[in-house]
């Protein structure tokens, strides 16, 4: 159970992203990033462990170094005269980056997976979901379809796919994961925000349904989740849905997403970027596809008592709404 202050900061953290994306003047919303900031510190906060600590100061420098680049493009964008467009557009590089990196994007991304490995599920989910939401909306404020971001989106593709191959640790996985769905919903946003909304509700839906089952049976690492798939085939056949879901798999909720950004690409004449996101996407699916298909097909001995605890009514119910969600989807995306 939280602590009473630990709960005031987390108000806090949340007030901080709604001033960020609320406001009018850019050194408001730099004040609302700052406030995020130092209030998720504190729930980072943990006398029995020492990695939290250390991942607590690695995400402070980072986003603290971030805010100062964000804050020095604020002031020479100011400073500019409209009739310099090359210094414009230097300066919209440079607040650009700073909210990419506050994102975790690629080649921006280094601090992100070394701080989630530190990290317990309730604040590893924050960082997934929550912490994403303030630095997309106010790349919302000042984005083109322009070569620095089809650089980046390529870069989060190919890096989160290449470097998440050899992982063993959820946490880690989960990281890279994120940064590989950055790249779509990066892609998404240049023309649709709507489908950057619809993109990012399914995102957080399905990453809910994976943590809250890692949480509940304390895994971290490949090795836990084996023997904690003996006990249940029900749980095992949902686990695994919730990655094929998260990998982009047709018959599941996670494929309508992807599929609402390919077809706005296609549209707007984007077949190259398209084509490029779904050919890099198919990495991540595989090291998808690897781990279910070990955790199914492995040789091991299962539990024959039965174990209820396994069976809790609120993660089938959440792996339900999850699983069954693109017949919805699709159902209301027919009326509109």
């Amino acid at each position: 159970m939280w602590n009473l202050y630990k709960l005031m900061f987390f108000f806090s953290m949340i007030t901080g992203t709604l001033i960020a994306i609320s406001s009018y003047s850019w050194l408001s919303m730099w004040m609302g990033l700052e406030i995020n900031l130092l209030s998720i510190l504190p729930l980072m906060s943990n006398s029995k462990n020492s990695y939290p600590a250390e991942s607590a100061l690695k995400y402070f420098i980072t986003q603290s170094l971030a805010s100062s680049i964000l804050l020095l493009s604020i002031i020479l964008s100011l400073n500019f005269k409209e009739s310099l467009l090359e210094n414009l557009q230097f300066s919209s590089i440079i607040l650009n980056s700073a909210l990419l990196t506050k994102m975790g994007a690629a080649p921006f991304h280094a601090w992100f997976p070394e701080v989630m490995e530190g990290l317990n599920w309730n604040l590893g989910l924050l960082m997934l979901t929550w912490q994403k939401i303030a630095p997309m909306v106010l790349i919302f404020y000042n984005c083109s379809l322009s070569m620095f971001f089809l650089i980046i989106i390529l870069a989060s593709t190919i890096l989160s796919g290449i470097l998440g191959l050899n992982q063993i640790s959820f946490r880690k996985i989960l990281a890279y994961s994120s940064i590989n769905h950055i790249s779509w919903m990066l892609a998404s946003m240049m023309h649709s925000q709507i489908i950057w909304m619809i993109y990012f509700s399914i995102y957080v839906i399905i990453t809910l349904n994976i943590t809250v089952i890692l949480k509940e049976f304390q895994i971290f690492y490949l090795n836990q989740l084996f023997n904690f798939m003996n006990f249940s085939k029900t749980m095992k056949f949902a686990f695994i849905l919730n990655f094929f879901s998260l990998g982009g798999v047709p018959p599941l909720l996670g494929f309508y997403p992807k599929w609402l950004v390919i077809n706005n690409l296609v549209e707007n004449n984007f077949y190259l970027l398209s084509t490029m996101l779904i050919i890099f996407t198919l990495i991540t699916l595989f090291f998808y596809l690897r781990l279910s298909f070990l955790t199914l097909m492995i040789t091991s001995k299962e539990a024959l008592i039965f174990n209820p605890k396994t069976l809790k009514f609120k993660i089938m119910w959440i792996n339900f709404i999850s699983l069954s969600g693109l017949l919805v989807c699709t159902l209301i995306s027919n009326f509109f």
